[in-house]
């Protein structure tokens, strides 16, 4: 064996940078070189280096390591690098990192080639990724770069980030996966460790296990609300903006077992919840263990105490019944039970919307089971319905009329010749004699004629009428409401219109002969009608039973001596529709068509000639009518409130496009506008005015 020993020198030398002393023991036999590599790469180096150059240094390391290195062009700059005793290859080439690191420099490990690169770079070069487990070996030495995977059990990704993003560094990342809630860091080994060790504290189980509290006298339904109110957990809420990620102590009521299902943020929440619920679960004062004679008082939330009350006498008086209880026995709980039934002991308070109820605390905890479901928020079914109306009208008409005398006798017109139609309205007679009084009034169309003078006075003598009339309508209506599950609802659009339905003239009672004549009236609504009563299904599906009336007061009989007439469409129906799906109830769709045909026989059927010898009129009408209807299920105040605001800034759009267009000669430029929809009720749950002040 024999020692080397390197001086420095101001030459560089063949195997080490100029200005560092290296000593090596290397053996110098040929032979003995393959046998003895691995004994080599564990003898230890003692290092000197003193403001050498960051590539010379390295390339000294690439012959220490056996390995290529590679420099990054910007990574400038000298290091000073020293130990005073020998050291291992491994610890001297994690001084050389921990060196590198200090001055913003790094060594990242990719495919066996070690890379020098700035330390900005090293997250996107390094090819070392690590899964969290209880093991950490495969992470690199702690002056290297790596990324690692941490995946949390029980707190959330999001909210660590923030905690950890101080201990990272600046250079390097952390990210949060919120799909599988893990997160991601990027940093030097040593650092990746400390991470993991503090992500394992943090990333513990905060909330109790579910716990079931059974009540021995108490109404579970009664006793939530209480606790939790008095726990302090329902004032709870996460900053605006942010998502709440943090447990929450939850105590849900059980009506069929009377007990609580509790789950506490903490053991000291639970232990709260416990305490409260064995002061509060006593019996009530002065009963008797459970005797008959307890009254108990239930306020309502959304059912009608006296609806409640006669289905629950019902209820029970059917069980009694059923069961085959004694009447007269009180003591017994059949007893009771006839007592509550026979006695009336379930009354309803219509001023409080509240039950009282007698009965012992068994019986009483079966009713307020029964209670709690009757009394639970209802569902709403908003209805929108669409009707549909398109009418087209045409009309076609021509004819030709004439009329002249055959000769005179006298003064005296001794013989007529022409023809004399009436379609179209009045006929060439009638037009010659308004023509002689001065009243001529043809009809609609072109009317081309020719009159001739008698004593003084022009009669029509020839008269042809040409007329094409076309017309179409579109009506469309859509009248919508929202009612109750189960409960009919009624909307009318119209007039009330009066029809006559008796006369009578009273002439007989009178000594002076006066006549007292009076009628008997009828009042009719005319217009739009809509009821519906939906009926939810547990499916979604909606049950319908609904009655459409579309009616109209006739324009030409308004001033008929025995009233006006009524066109009427009527659609009384029961349907099954799914929630937010639509629906055809039914529709007209109705074709007229009519002629009418006068000709002088013979000479109107004459080609082309005949045209002047006939009259001819034709008329088509067309009528399609449909009625749709949408019915969606609105479950709670939310979508109540959502429905709501979505028809109302609907109905504010429409107010402001149909804003008169501003003008100086006619000064009233505005029209009235719906204010802004109303924020959402305080904190309190006072909510806030329709209406702003002054509007």
């Amino acid at each position: 064996m024999t020692k080397l020993t390197f001086v420095r020198s101001r030459h560089p030398l063949s195997c080490v940078a100029a200005g560092a002393l290296l000593t090596v023991t290397l053996a110098v036999l040929p032979a003995l070189a393959v046998a003895q590599s691995a004994a080599r790469s564990a003898e230890p180096v003692t290092l000197n280096f003193n403001n050498a150059e960051i590539d010379a240094v390295a390339r000294t390391f690439a012959s220490i390591t056996g390995r290529n290195v590679v420099v990054d062009p910007r990574v400038k700059g000298t290091l000073t690098l020293v130990t005073d005793q020998p050291v291992s290859r491994a610890a001297a080439m994690g001084q050389f990192v921990a060196a590198l690191r200090l001055q913003g420099f790094t060594l990242v490990e990719t495919d066996g080639l070690y890379k020098v690169v700035p330390e900005a770079d090293a997250k996107l070069q390094s090819a070392r990724v690590n899964v969290q487990s209880d093991d950490d070996s495969n992470l690199p030495s702690g002056n290297q770069i790596a990324t690692q995977i941490f995946k949390l059990n029980f707190e959330s990704a999001n909210n660590l980030v923030p905690v950890l993003r101080p201990l990272i560094s600046p250079n390097n990342t952390i990210n949060a996966n919120p799909g599988n809630n893990s997160l991601v860091i990027t940093d030097y080994a040593d650092n990746l460790r400390r991470m993991g060790r503090i992500i394992a504290a943090m990333d513990v189980a905060n909330a109790t296990d579910v716990e079931v509290i059974a009540l021995q006298h108490a109404i579970a339904s009664d006793l939530a609300p209480l606790v939790l109110r008095l726990l302090g957990s329902s004032s709870s809420a996460a900053p605006a903006g942010q998502a709440d990620t943090s447990f929450k102590t939850t105590l849900i009521a059980e009506p069929r077992s009377n007990s609580l299902i509790l789950r506490a943020a903490n053991g000291a929440q639970l232990a709260l919840a416990r305490s409260l619920v064995a002061r509060l679960d006593q019996p009530e004062a002065g009963s008797n263990n459970g005797a008959a004679g307890n009254i108990h008082v239930v306020y309502l939330k959304n059912a009608d105490a006296t609806k409640i009350a006669a289905t629950l006498r019902a209820a029970i008086s059917g069980s009694a019944v059923s069961a085959g209880a004694p009447t007269g026995a009180p003591g017994t709980a059949g007893g009771a039970i006839a007592q509550a039934t026979t006695g009336g002991q379930i009354q309803a308070d219509v001023a409080t919307n509240s039950l009282i109820i007698t009965a012992p605390e068994p019986q009483y905890r079966q009713l307020r089971a029964v209670i709690d479901k009757l009394d639970g928020r209802r569902a709403q079914v908003f209805v929108e319905s669409l009707i549909a109306e398109v009418s087209a009208d045409r009309a076609a008409e021509f004819g030709i009329q004439w009329q002249g005398p055959l000769g005179k006798a006298g003064d005296g017109v001794i013989g007529l010749l022409g023809s004399n139609f009436g379609t179209g309205g009045k006929n060439i007679i009638n037009l010659a004699i308004g023509g002689a009084t001065g009243a001529v009034a043809p009809g609609r169309g072109l009317n081309f004629g020719a009159a001739q003078q008698t004593n003084g006075v022009y009669v029509l003598g020839f008269l042809a009428r040409f007329l094409e009339d076309s017309g179409s309508g579109n009506v469309l209506s859509t009248p919508n409401l929202l009612t109750l599950d189960n409960e009919e609802a009624k909307i009318v659009i119209g007039q009330n219109v009066p029809f006559v339905t008796g006369q009578f003239t009273n002439t007989g009672g009178s000594s002076n002969g006066s006549v007292n004549p009076f009628q008997t009236i009828e009042r009719k609504d005319v217009g739009l009608t809509l009821k519906v009563k939906p009926q939810i299904s547990e499916n979604g599906t909606v049950k319908l039973a609904i009655y459409q009336e579309v009616s109209n007061v006739l324009a030409s009989s308004v001033n008929a001596p025995n009233g006006p007439t009524t066109n009427k469409r009527t659609i009384e129906s029961n349907v099954l529709v799914e929630d937010g799906a639509i629906v055809v109830l039914g529709g007209l769709l109705q074709d007229e068509y009519s002629g009418n045909e006068e000709k002088v026989p013979g000479l109107g059927d004459v080609p082309l000639f005949g045209n002047l010898f006939k009259s001819e009129a034709r008329t088509r009408k067309k009528t399609n009518l449909m009625v749709f209807l949408r019915p969606v299920v609105v479950r709670d105040a939310q979508a109540t409130d959502r429905l709501s605001m979505d028809r109302y800034d609907l109905m504010r759009a429409g107010l402001e496009a149909a804003q008169p267009a501003p003008s100086r000669l006619v000064p009233i430029n505005e029209a009235p506008q719906l204010p802004p929809a109303p924020p959402r009720p305080a904190a309190n749950g006072t909510p806030a005015p329709l209406l702003a002040p002054g509007q």
